[in-house]
């Protein structure tokens, strides 16, 4: 039975894309199947992994409008055991479409029904709003990761996603579950990156992961490559702190 796990926070440039990459790419080199999934208008996810979004057909926007099956939007990556269902800009007008339709919160959960078990892990890269479209993601999740930069600001608007979160526990997935908060961009040589991991830790203890992702120039330079941090450079500290993620996430798991 796969794992539908959703990588959100409503904050932009807090490491989403760079960890929906990754860890995906991370799970992939130690065997894992994984499905990720491009939820976010921008199609950052879809570039970083070396598909060109101009080219997309069939994407996210045609799963959630039910004109494309899963199946059929799926692409394989150059990278092990790795398939991306991704996005192209149109990926836009998807919440004023869907709001009159009903059932609207649940588009992406019916879509995935048919492939779920084919995979180990399916990692959802969101919005960073907390829109239609990242309500889709949450409602189809098993679990959500929320990466947390390691500067002033991070905990700010913590609040309002795990208000979300609780609502869409209450009305559309019980289910869900919090996977982890993920410290990232962290840089030891800085009090602020410390105290910030030191009061995370402080109020959320066991919900943080232990594996911290580093500030880290190659993590930042992979995605123009459209590569992964782990083809791109494999001796880096962005790909072991990756690996260690995923090794985390599997025990967890296990």
């Amino acid at each position: 039975m796969g794992k539908i796990i959703a990588i959100a926070n409503q904050k932009g440039g807090v490491g989403k894309t760079t960890t929906s990459i990754n860890l995906a790419a991370s799970l992939g080199v130690l065997e894992k199947k994984v499905l990720l999934i491009d939820a976010d208008p921008q199609a950052n996810a879809t570039s970083g992994i070396g598909i060109d979004v101009e080219s997309v057909e069939l994407g996210t926007y045609q799963l959630l409008e039910h004109s494309s099956s899963a199946k059929e939007a799926i692409i394989k990556t150059e990278m092990p055991n790795l398939d991306i269902i991704p996005a192209h800009i149109d990926l836009v007008a998807i919440e004023i479409e869907l709001v009159d339709k009903d059932e609207r919160e649940y588009m992406m959960k019916k879509a995935l029904q048919e492939i779920k078990n084919d995979y180990d892990y399916i990692l959802i890269d969101c919005a960073p709003s907390l829109g239609l479209l990242t309500l889709n993601a949450l409602t189809a999740a098993d679990a959500v990761i929320i990466p947390i930069q390691c500067e002033y600001f991070a905990l700010e608007g913590l609040g309002k996603l795990l208000n979300t979160i609780k609502s869409v526990q209450k009305i559309h997935n019980p289910d869900l579950d919090i996977e982890g908060l993920l410290l990232t961009m962290y840089d030891s040589r800085l009090r602020l990156s410390n105290q910030v991991v030191e009061e995370v830790q402080k109020h959320f203890n066991d919900m943080v992961f232990q594996t911290i992702i580093q500030r880290n120039v190659k993590l930042s330079e992979a995605p123009s490559f459209g590569e992964s941090i782990i083809n791109y450079d494999a001796a880096s500290k962005g790909a072991t702190n990756y690996l260690s993620l995923a090794k985390e996430i599997i025990n967890k798991n296990a």
